[in-house]
């Protein structure tokens, strides 16, 4: 049976994978930071889930992942999908700050934790969901497109120090466009705003077949690609952002 680690396991995408895991018969580990919302996920399979609740900001957050990790009998895949971020555009210092702390601090705590557990375990699958939003400078969010495009990097990092001392560890670096979830509820109007539940539904599929990056869905692949094709003086020129 598969054991699975979720981490920001109790709303959005890392709880709608985490449902889809346990229809799938896996062992799921679920972390976040209400203990409430684990109880219920933990409610509904009692014989898989293993609950352990933690904020990725606190330092004793790798030692509350190991006690988990431990009660389900060990890890295959770990999934990352704790993260925070909002349109910015009076670059408020404590939104900036703060967005800094959970996906920049937050998230190096924890890929490390896992990169260490599977290093001492002979390998696994390490997975992040980062964002689109990595691929340029968004005027619109600046701290979330920064501390994206930090997330794709450092995965780039740990794939070429696993590759280089043989740990046997895959990358996945998941990247959607807009989610319908609560991080985006009530900041703005996105265009091609995906549903949850199917966004989830893909990530389960790269699950079960490991790929090391991917742009979820096709029309944001193609946005991105576009993107990338903008030379940096007509990026600076664009208004990119979300309807208020």
């Amino acid at each position: 049976m598969k054991r699975i680690v979720i981490v920001g396991a109790t709303s959005g995408i890392g709880l709608e994978v985490a449902r889809l895991c346990i229809r799938a018969g896996w062992r799921v580990g679920a972390a976040g930071r209400r203990q409430e919302a684990l109880d219920a996920l933990r409610a509904e399979a009692p014989a898989q889930v293993e609950v352990e609740a933690l904020d990725v900001n606190r330092n004793d957050a790798p030692e509350r992942l190991a006690r988990l990790i431990e009660r389900l009998g060990g890890m295959d895949t770990y999934l990352h999908s704790s993260g925070i971020g909002s349109r910015n555009t009076d670059l408020r210092p404590d939104i900036e700050i703060a967005t800094l702390r959970t996906n920049g601090e937050g998230f190096v705590r924890m890929v490390t934790a896992a990169f260490g557990y599977f290093r001492a375990h002979g390998g696994g699958h390490l997975t992040v969901i980062s964002s689109i939003a990595g691929t340029r400078g968004l005027g619109s969010a600046p701290a979330y497109s920064a501390t994206k495009r930090m997330q794709n990097t450092y995965i780039d990092a740990l794939a070429q120090l696993s590759r280089m001392e043989g740990y046997g560890i895959r990358f996945t670096d998941i990247r959607p466009g807009f989610v319908a979830t609560p991080l985006l509820a009530g900041d703005g109007n996105y265009p091609m705003l995906m549903p949850t539940g199917k966004v989830a539904a893909r990530i389960m599929r790269i699950l079960r077949r490991p790929r090391r990056r991917v742009v979820i869905d096709r029309r944001y692949a193609v946005m991105v690609f576009c993107w990338r094709l903008i030379p940096q003086w007509l990026w600076e020129r664009l208004k990119v952002r979300t309807k208020g």
